[in-house]
């Protein structure tokens, strides 16, 4: 039986180390395209300020995600309420920010405020997770995003 030196082992380790690396790395990727592919846009009527989506997680699904484009400093409110019927409520909701950043809360008016980016938007729709038996959980998702008209006098700079 051979032996191998120390140095191939170490050398061995490592591009296994990098093959995890990278293996890991595609595979975020990968899950992170499939996730925003499978957003559900949000649509406005035409002339319509609001959108409102009523909806439920099937057993056992922690999320659902909705996307829409806003301008920066348009002025928005994202409300979530339970909906009747349902045994469980999803009442988690988080806007993903086109520059990266994120803001929500638990129930009622998870946003309210200047939209600081141009761009796409991801609404995250997600049941609590420390308050849930894993059952059906309703929402109604009420979204207002006002026109940059409307939106100068609550955007304008203090």
């Amino acid at each position: 039986m051979v032996l191998p030196n120390d140095k191939n082992t170490a050398l061995a380790a490592r591009y296994i180390r990098a093959l995890v690396i990278s293996t890991t790395l595609v595979s975020i990727g990968i899950s992170s395209a499939a996730a925003k592919s499978s957003d559900s846009t949000l649509h406005f009527a035409k002339g319509a300020v609001t959108s409102v989506v009523t909806d439920k997680l099937a057993p056992h699904t922690d999320e659902q995600w909705y996307r829409f484009d806003a301008a920066s400093q348009q002025y928005a409110v994202i409300n979530i309420a339970p909906l009747a019927g349902t045994p469980e409520t999803a009442n988690v909701g988080v806007l993903h920010m086109p520059d990266g950043t994120k803001d929500g809360t638990k129930g009622g008016i998870i946003y309210q405020g200047c939209l600081p980016k141009t761009g796409k938007y991801r609404l995250r729709i997600a049941r609590n997770l420390m308050a849930t038996h894993g059952k059906t959980a309703g929402y109604k998702v009420e979204v207002m995003i006002l026109p940059k008209v409307a939106s100068q006098s609550l955007c304008k700079p203090a």
